[in-house]
């Protein structure tokens, strides 16, 4: 693991310089869910400090007891029942995708003095599966989110699996850069090094630094 871990980091340190980046603008986000803890424990005793989790109560179960060695990034998708215990737990939502859900996490910030950063997500693909704000709605979602004084920082996709994950990469890019975003959260285990040539600032790298999900 502690292997993975390391060529997982030269991996983004090399794709960032190949983009004219510093090594160090690209954050590795450890996709932890659903591992095992004998999997997690040896990459964050190497250093690891960033990790992402798919739900709420799973997170609070593996977390709370560590909860001061790392930041949490919920990029999985977050139920509106389940807001408060996500705005008093993570630093980072990642999954922010809907009009309803952008109005209950404005409540409970107001009510818990608590705003971790967000991100709005894009579905890029149009899928119907997938969660996420329409590209061509994204510029009105991410202004209504302003309007709720929500501390929108950076935009997430995943993209198809079976397309080309580069004009998705680029198409999200565009959208943050005309809306004055910053952050963007993007690539996998398959496909970081070509986020990263398009300007991500973090990836979600699970099965290249875990092995395969049991």
């Amino acid at each position: 693991m502690p292997d993975a871990y390391t060529s997982v980091l030269s991996r983004i340190q090399a794709a960032a310089q190949a983009a004219g980046r510093p090594a160090d603008a690209v954050t590795l986000v450890a996709v932890s869910k659903l591992q095992p803890w004998d999997h997690i424990a040896p990459v964050l005793a190497a250093g690891q400090r960033v990790f992402g989790e798919n739900r709420v109560q799973e997170a609070m179960g593996r977390w709370s007891e560590r909860r001061s060695q790392v930041e949490l990034r919920l990029i999985g998708p977050l139920q509106t029942n389940k807001a408060g215990d996500a705005v008093a737990f993570f630093d980072v939502i990642e999954s922010l995708d809907r009009e309803k859900l952008a109005r209950v996490l404005a409540d409970e910030i107001q009510a818990q003095g608590r705003a971790p950063r967000l991100f709005v997500q894009v579905n890029t693909g149009g899928e119907p599966q997938k969660a996420g704000v329409a590209p061509s709605e994204a510029d009105g979602f991410i202004a209504l989110c302003r309007d709720l004084d929500l501390p929108v920082e950076g935009l997430m996709c995943i993209p198809p699996a079976d397309l080309d994950p580069a004009p998705h990469f680029r198409l999200l890019g565009q959208i943050a850069a005309r809306n004055g975003l910053s952050k963007l959260s993007m690539g996998m285990s398959d496909d970081f090094e070509t986020a990263i040539a398009c300007g991500a600032t973090s990836v979600r790298v699970g099965s290249a630094l875990f092995g395969a999900r049991t």
